[in-house]
């Protein structure tokens, strides 16, 4: 797509409103918009025409029985619906483009806001991201097409209008007089259009993202026999969402036979006075068909209307959702420094540890001291999950509010640019998130394809039996969120993909908590092997004693605080607390 499509630059900023969203819209296709509009308007002209033409057909050629008159009218009847039949079709065509161009371009703008390094606070769980994503971003879309089609029904109107009041003074001035005000008085219940569609949208947003979240846990659900209060909490959440689904598809039913009615009382008065008219002799034949047709034309252009209010209003409330999402600040505030680190397997710059953390605080953490070499496998242990969970939002740079120091390379985290962190250390966390694809495509994570590579990881992560025992290898499908994997299995692939990433710090939250004994000590052979033949450092948050026996010290975390610091040998048989959380 070109930039005259309406390409968004990734660094334009996003709209503060709904307002904001619609304006760029129209700025960004105005082309398109423009002459999309202009074929729109050509076709509803020609359809004021077609009564136009036929009674001055009755005048000049039936009236009269002029056969060469007959003709021509004929002939220009059979001009003006090939002109309308193409303006329609290149008006279609070009609005319809616009919307799905539009939708398209605000899926990629969600897509971007979600994935951004800096994260986003919208608020919006993941169910709900995904409807803004979809639903509301065609809804949203559509307003750029609304505007096409209410300047093609405004030229009707004002061309029937223009045609009557050369016919008619009086009936012109009427319809002039009278359709503002039946158009004003639609108003009102468009807004209440704009409240429920807002409020349809935001619960069916919300079942969504509670049924994401019962399949993504129903393997939990169903082994602790969750099952039926899940389903439970869904009903209540569908029933709401059934319910505000049914109170904006009633109030748009009302609008829409409100503008039906309207349009049909406005024609008749127009067609009653017409009729009158043409009995005082005011009118003749062909005037009294030209008067009649357009006014039962104008009927489609006044609810045309209507339609495009009701468009307008639909396209405000998913806006408003939109922005939500576009505009969301940023879930960290990082830095722009770039880490000047050596390769994997270098020696530290002045002997200096790649990664500390001195006097660190961040939620339950207080005064944390902890320090990490190259080369070194430096294992954690934590009483309280809060302490794992509050140490990793620290270590993977989310933690705007951390107090102390923590440092990668001696540059404080907080000045660090997130592609430069991520480079560095990279946080592999208890949560498995493979993709739909090959189990090749889920361990790659760079330019990087090599096979032995990928192999050498997978043997690391006690997985080979994936590849070895699978006639298409490394290619073997994978379906969306790995669910013909055993949750063992994508433990181990998420590993094998972590160590295939090969980064200068390698942070493992809880690896093994998926996997029998017998393969967990394989594993932590396999990542200890590995990560100490490449020199890169390792930080693992377990409470895994094969784990932990492999790591070169151990520290632990007691209420939020280093309560001790040895091997694993001298704390088990030292320390009664490290004891009983890893030898129970």
């Amino acid at each position: 797509m070109t930039a005259a499509e309406g390409r968004t630059a990734p660094d334009e900023p996003p709209p503060t409103d709904a307002a904001a969203l619609r304006s760029r819209t129209l700025r960004r296709h105005r082309g398109p918009i423009a002459l999309g509009a202009f074929f729109l308007s050509l076709h509803q002209l020609c359809e004021v025409l077609v009564p136009v033409a036929i009674g001055l057909t009755i005048d000049l050629a039936v009236a009269t029985g002029d056969v060469v008159a007959l003709a021509w009218c004929v002939g220009g009847l059979t001009i003006l619906f090939t002109v309308l039949a193409l303006a329609y079709r290149t008006g279609a065509r070009l609005t319809l483009g616009v919307a799905e161009r539009e939708a398209h371009l605000l899926r990629l703008e969600s897509a971007r806001r979600v994935l951004h390094p800096h994260g986003e606070r919208s608020g919006l769980r993941s169910g709900e991201i995904l409807a803004v994503a979809t639903s509301d971003a065609d809804q949203a879309a559509s307003y750029a097409r609304a505007w096409a089609i209410g300047i093609g029904q405004v030229t009707a109107i004002v061309a029937t209008t223009v045609v009557l009041l050369s016919i008619d003074v009086p009936l012109g001035l009427g319809v002039l007089v009278g359709l503002p005000l039946m158009l004003l008085a639609l108003r009102f219940p468009a807004a209440r259009i704009t409240r429920r569609t807002e409020d349809k949208q935001a619960t069916a947003a919300r079942a969504t993202a509670v049924a994401t979240d019962l399949v993504g846990g129903l393997r939990v659900l169903m082994g602790i026999g969750a099952r039926r209060d899940a389903a439970l909490r869904y009903r209540e959440v569908s029933d709401r969402a059934l319910t505000a689904s049914v109170g904006a598809a009633a109030s748009n039913g009302v609008y829409t036979g409100l503008v039906t009615a309207a349009g049909a009382v406005f024609l008749a008065c127009v067609a009653g006075a017409a009729g009158w008219m043409a009995l005082q002799g005011h009118l003749t034949v062909g005037e009294l068909v030209i008067v009649v047709g357009l006014a039962q034309f104008l009927a489609e252009p006044i609810k045309g209307l209507g339609m495009v209010g009701q468009l307008f209003a639909i396209a405000k409330a998913s806006a408003r959702r939109m922005v939500r999402l576009l505009g969301a600040p940023d879930a960290v505030t990082p830095g722009d420094r770039v880490l000047p680190l050596p390769a994997t397997g270098e020696e530290d710059p002045a002997g200096e540890p790649i990664l500390a953390l001195r006097g660190t605080g961040h939620r339950t953490l207080d005064d944390v001291d902890l320090t990490l070499r190259r080369g070194e496998l430096v294992g954690v242990l934590t009483t309280d999950p809060r302490d794992a969970e509050a140490l990793v939002d620290l270590l993977s740079g989310r933690a705007n509010d951390a107090r102390g120091a923590t440092t990668v390379g001696g540059i404080p985290i907080e000045e660090l640019a997130p592609a430069s962190l991520r480079r560095t250390v990279l946080v592999e966390e208890h949560g498995v998130s493979l993709f739909e694809g090959t189990l090749r495509s889920n361990l790659v994570t760079g330019p990087d394809h090599d096979e032995t590579r990928l192999m050498t990881a997978l043997e690391a992560a006690a997985a080979t039996e994936l590849v070895e025992g699978h006639p298409e290898g490394l290619d073997r499908p994978v379906r969306d969120r790995a669910t013909d994997l055993s949750g063992g299995q994508r433990q181990r692939v998420a590993l094998a993909r972590a160590l295939a990433a090969d980064p200068p710090v390698l942070v493992l939250h809880d690896p093994t908590t998926a996997v029998d004994a017998v393969t967990e000590e394989a594993i932590a052979q396999g990542v200890a092997t590995l990560r100490a033949a490449r020199g890169g450092a390792t930080l693992v948050i377990a409470s895994s004693p094969a784990l932990l026996a492999r790591a070169d010290r151990v520290l632990v975390l007691r209420e939020g605080r280093i309560h001790a610091e040895g091997t694993h040998t001298r704390l088990v048989e030292d320390d009664p607390h490290y004891r009983e959380a890893v030898l129970r």
